[in-house]
């Protein structure tokens, strides 16, 4: 165990990824530590049906509509800036920063009057009630803040300045369970915890916006904004790149990222705040791993893009250990105490959630575990695949919940969706390594027998 530990430390690849990740993983571990207080406060200040309808309704759905519109663009702006940045090409890079973030401005305008006009809509289908119209509004508010929120996470993903955002992550967490925990104290309602989240957002917009200015100041030097256009002659790829991000992106948020709208649309606010708080409780145990997808993506993206296959492979196995120590022992505790604790921290009422919890599990575990199998295929130029399995896997899923919801609640929507996740990362896990493993055959063969040891060459060639 030693030597394994010694020889993962001397892996400067893998160092990288954690000494990258590992502001996150700070942040993360404070914010976690807020977000669980924040939900616990929220919880138990708007009773379950409350609950359900600030966090479970009306912020998703803003947050679905802004996801709609917006792109994914901090992954086209890491894979472009990533790209320029290593053939040395400053202007290019400064063209595509600011491209990129006009395009992300653009659509963040178009999101909240997109969100403005189906506000009726929302409130009629999803919340039951006409009076929560002006929440959607008011919360929407933050589409503005957030203008480009996606891009700029990308500018400092891209120059390995994760501790800003690991600095903000954490302000934005205690300015949002601060402000939670003061209504709570003073017994106010659904407002006030509405603008607890849309303040903390609002921070956040701003600060890694203005962060990520600075940051490309100093990389690119002052006045990159100033960079046409025309310098980018990928048009096309870049565009094809953003639109299958997007798309993948609207699928998740049609099949994976939609619950509790689904279940508020065939059941009850109170089945929502079910499943919320079942959410919130499953993030806790995602969160610590979340902050390994961005450096993860940008570690490989550079192995692969100098046709580093095994190391491309040795890094993805360790990662996969480490998210798999911290899923299974943080996933078995909550497993086997989980049924005390929901009802001691959230109240009794939250205790229908704890079944949903241990279904979850299964699902969010095993993405937790392998949450590198999407950012591989990008890596990799494939951002089709991934968009075609969701969809298929999504359509799939999509009907069993339109057909079982009415009947089965909450519950067994907790199932069909972990039964989702097992199908559709298994199916891109395996188009993922089996694409690495073909392109390194590729190499070796393109190499010739002199660069090749003769048994592993004719081996290839058969």
């Amino acid at each position: 165990m030693l030597s394994i530990l010694r020889s993962w430390w001397q892996d400067r690849h893998l160092r990288g990824i954690i000494r990258s990740s590992s502001y996150l993983f700070s942040s993360n571990g404070i914010s976690a530590v807020l977000s669980a207080l924040q939900g616990i406060y929220a919880a138990r200040l708007l009773t379950p049906a409350g609950y359900g309808l600030v966090s479970g309704t009306v912020i998703v759905f803003v947050s679905n509509i802004n996801r709609l519109l917006s792109f994914r663009m901090s992954e086209v702006t890491v894979k472009y800036l990533q790209q320029y940045l290593a053939e040395g090409r400053k202007d290019k890079a400064g063209a595509a920063a600011k491209t990129i973030g006009i395009t992300e401005a653009l659509t963040s305008v178009a999101a909240y009057l997109v969100l403005l006009a189906l506000s009726p809509l929302a409130a009629r289908f999803f919340a039951k009630d006409m009076n929560t119209v002006p929440l959607f509004a008011f919360y929407g508010l933050a589409l503005l803040s957030n203008l480009v929120y996606e891009t700029s996470t990308g500018i400092l993903q891209t120059t390995n300045r994760f501790d800003r955002l690991a600095l903000i992550s954490v302000i934005q967490s205690v300015i949002t369970a601060s402000i939670i925990m003061w209504a709570f104290l003073s017994r106010r309602g659904i407002w006030e915890v509405l603008s607890a989240y849309l303040i903390g957002k609002t921070f956040a917009g701003v600060a890694i916006a203005l962060c990520a200015y600075l940051e490309l100041n100093t990389t690119l030097g002052p006045g990159w904004w100033r960079a046409s256009h025309k310098l980018l002659p990928k048009w096309r790829e870049m565009g094809l790149f953003a639109i299958n991000t997007n798309l993948n992106g609207t699928v998740n948020l049609l099949v994976r990222d939609s619950e509790t709208l689904i279940i508020g649309f065939f059941r009850s606010q109170t089945e929502v705040g079910y499943f919320r708080n079942a959410l919130s409780i499953i993030n806790l145990v995602m969160m610590p791993i979340e902050p390994f997808i961005g450096p993860t993506y940008a570690q490989i993206t550079h192995t692969i893009a100098q046709h580093q296959w095994a190391l491309t492979t040795r890094l993805l196995k360790r990662v996969s250990a480490i998210s798999a120590a911290w899923t299974l022992s943080a996933g078995g505790i909550l497993a086997l105490f989980g049924w005390w604790i929901i009802p001691f921290l959230y109240g009794k009422a939250y205790f229908p959630a704890y079944p949903a919890v241990l279904i979850l599990l299964v699902g969010y575990g095993f993405a937790n575990i392998f949450q590198w199998n999407r950012p591989l295929l990008l890596a990799l130029g494939m951002p089709d695949y991934p968009l075609k399995v969701a969809a298929l896997s999504g359509l799939v899923k999509s009907i069993s919940s339109v057909l079982l919801l009415p009947l089965v609640g909450y519950l067994g929507e907790s199932v069909i969706l972990s039964g989702y996740f097992l199908a559709s990362i298994s199916l891109i896990l395996r188009r993922g390594l089996g694409e690495v493993k073909s392109r390194a055959a590729d190499d070796l063969l393109a190499a010739g027998p002199a660069a090749v040891p003769d048994e592993v060459f004719y081996t290839i060639s058969k």
